[in-house]
């Protein structure tokens, strides 16, 4: 079977040669070592960083689409079926993110209508007030608020 070099890979993938690294070293994609210990990829690795490019622009995390990819035969090219079913665990996962960012989106000028970005009025970060049945005083950690970015 024919084989492709990591440069040839890049070239035809689009992506950097430290990203194919990258995706190795995370068990994403497999190559095998030349005589000349070169990486040799079979040409299904083009289709494997297919999916991955696509799942990452959903926004799925990198262990997700790992998880997805344990379940692929190795070294095979994902199939049409593959993809279906790939694609249909990460539809519910998408379709829950896009009702996230709509509601987000409709109360967004509310929030920003308001100037003051209340803890007890915000919609986006105190719907219904619901820190009020904790008590007086802050209630949410660094990394919540932001603060530790």
């Amino acid at each position: 079977m024919p084989s492709l070099t990591v440069g040839e890979v890049a070239a035809r993938s689009g992506l950097a040669v430290s990203a194919l690294h990258f995706y190795e070293a995370k068990g994403l994609i497999a190559s095998v070592r030349s005589g000349g210990n070169q990486r040799r990829y079979p040409r299904s690795v083009l289709r494997r960083v297919a999916v991955i490019k696509i799942a990452q622009r959903m926004g799925l995390p990198l262990a997700t689409i790992a998880d997805a990819l344990q379940a692929l035969p190795e070294g095979r090219t994902p199939t049409v079926a593959d993809w279906r079913r790939l694609s249909a665990a990460w539809r519910e996962e998408l379709d829950q993110r896009i009702a996230t960012l709509t509601r987000l989106r409709d109360q967004l000028d509310g929030c920003i209508g308001c100037g003051c970005l209340s803890l007890k009025a915000c919609p986006l970060r105190n719907p219904d007030d619901s820190l009020g049945a904790a008590g007086a005083g802050p209630h949410f950690s660094e990394v919540e608020s932001g603060a530790g970015d």
